[in-house]
């Protein structure tokens, strides 16, 4: 297959920093993706929530954080803006530009604290009141973006782009509505148009949220060099401290890792916590790192206290690979089966799941089926997602459908993309297929990339160690 003419953009942009605290929330990709799993956390059904009544409306309450996030620098912060931002409610119920900035301070509380599962849902109920109303273009136009971005977050992919392309009709000079865009078409796999909706949204300024999203997609089309490029960016152009310019440059660690560069990941790892002391992120980011040196022990003990901090599910997954790992199977399935109660817990609030739930079936609950069951459902919606496909040709090749895996092998290929994992598992299924020289040199590229990786077929793994580094 030959790769797509990629827009000059992708391949190199003139620097600029600029320093944006935006409205819109940085989302992570299917690129992950990035860290491979998304977030489902605890119901917060058992906590005590205070509840303001406007004449109209009764707004959601600020949950009180609890553990190390209580004490942090930017809790009273929070605390503050939302009570005056609540006041103000009481005193004017139709000033909707408050509606739009609590919503802005929940979304970052949601990131924050990982309440994924109580903010999202009040924020779509607070915003879904607000456009019920006589607006002016701006606060409508806020709320569609808002509305958009919790889609995203939510998975709901079609639905974000939906909403955001109302957004863009009111207002199509605004920069950061065009990320949202660029975010539903990568995960709904229209990959062109994502990269349009990219070239504009950088065209237009240039800052954290248009570098990030320039970088996944240097990624996905062949180029991780340009990919890291475009991260730096990023994070130069981001405040130290705040949460957006630590997932970047967390998300920089990430991409350093998937290549094979663990000592520039964990870098870019400790410089976030020293930033941001206690961003579990990075925390797990180091995690990873540890056990790619053998150190389980060490890994395991980075994952709890990123757990202690928010309940993060593939938190929980890469403990349970550990667990499985140093034959730990009875802690590895308990674990397996407080995932599943959080992942259900996130999907009764909205969030759809079955990615995920397909990932951890293929190497958690070991049920091939039950995960080409779920596999099939995403599938069914977004059937030109290179992740998804990618998902679909392991599972079928390890329930021994080759002409299946060699079908969804060559979609996840349809960006050419040199993701070494992706390298990897194509290696295996070319293997067995009987192209066995082209097999032979996916393995030898994505092992000489990546010398961490595993073969997804231990009759690879000679093969596999010849070309390691």
């Amino acid at each position: 297959m030959q790769p797509r003419t990629v827009p000059f953009f992708l391949i190199h942009h003139k620097k600029k920093t600029m320093k944006t605290n935006s409205f819109l929330a940085i989302i992570a990709f299917a690129f992950s993706s990035l860290f491979m799993m998304t977030s489902c956390f605890n119901s917060a059904s058992n906590k005590e929530q205070n509840t303001t009544a406007t004449n109209h409306f009764t707004l959601p309450a600020l949950l009180q954080r609890t553990g190390e996030l209580s004490t942090a620098e930017d809790w009273q912060k929070t605390q503050d803006a939302a009570n005056r931002v609540t006041q103000k409610i009481d005193q004017e119920p139709q000033d909707f530009s408050s509606y739009i900035k609590l919503s802005e301070i929940y979304i970052n509380e949601a990131r924050v604290t990982g309440e994924h599962g109580y903010y999202y849902p009040s924020i779509l109920n607070m915003l879904d009141y607000v456009l019920t109303n006589k607006l002016n273009e701006d606060i409508r136009f806020k709320a569609l973006s808002l509305k958009s971005s919790v889609y995203l977050s939510l998975h709901q992919f079609a639905k974000a782009k939906e909403t955001a392309t109302q957004a863009v009709a009111i207002n199509p000079d605004n920069a950061q509505i065009y990320g949202a865009l660029v975010d539903a078409n990568v995960e709904l796999g229209n990959y062109e148009e994502a990269v349009k909706m990219a070239e504009i949204m950088m065209n237009k300024r240039p800052d954290l949220l248009s570098y990030s999203r320039a970088s996944y997609l240097r990624e996905i089309h062949g180029d991780p060099k340009g990919a890291i490029e475009a991260m730096k960016m990023a994070t130069e152009s981001g405040y130290p401290g705040y949460e957006n310019e630590a997932w970047t440059r967390t998300t920089l660690g990430h991409i350093y890792e998937t290549y094979g560069d663990i000592q520039s990941a964990e870098r870019e790892y400790r410089q976030t916590l020293e930033e941001r002391p206690g961003y579990p992120f990075a925390i797990a980011g180091l995690a990873s790192v540890e056990l790619k040196k053998g150190n389980a022990k060490e890994a395991e003990e980075k994952l709890k206290q990123a757990i202690n901090i928010i309940p993060e599910v593939s938190f929980y997954v890469d403990l349970a690979k550990i667990y499985k790992q140093t034959g730990r199977e009875q802690e590895a399935q308990s674990t397996f089966s407080d995932i599943l109660d959080m992942m259900a817990d996130d999907e009764a609030k909205g969030h759809t799941m079955a990615l995920e739930y397909a990932k951890i079936y293929m190497t958690i609950g070991n049920d091939l089926f039950k995960a080409l069951e779920y596999a099939k459902k995403e599938y069914d919606v977004r059937p030109t997602n290179i992740d998804v496909n990618k998902v679909m040709a392991e599972i079928f090749y390890k329930t021994g459908n080759q002409q299946e895996a060699e079908k969804h092998l060559a979609l996840a290929f349809a960006t050419n993309s040199k993701n070494p994992e992706l390298q990897n598992i194509a290696g295996s299924i070319y293997i067995k297929s009987g192209q066995i020289t082209a097999g032979e040199m996916l393995l030898k590229k994505a092992h000489e990339a990546n010398p961490y990786l595993n073969p997804i077929n231990m009759r690879d793994q000679n093969i596999a160690m010849t070309f390691r580094k």
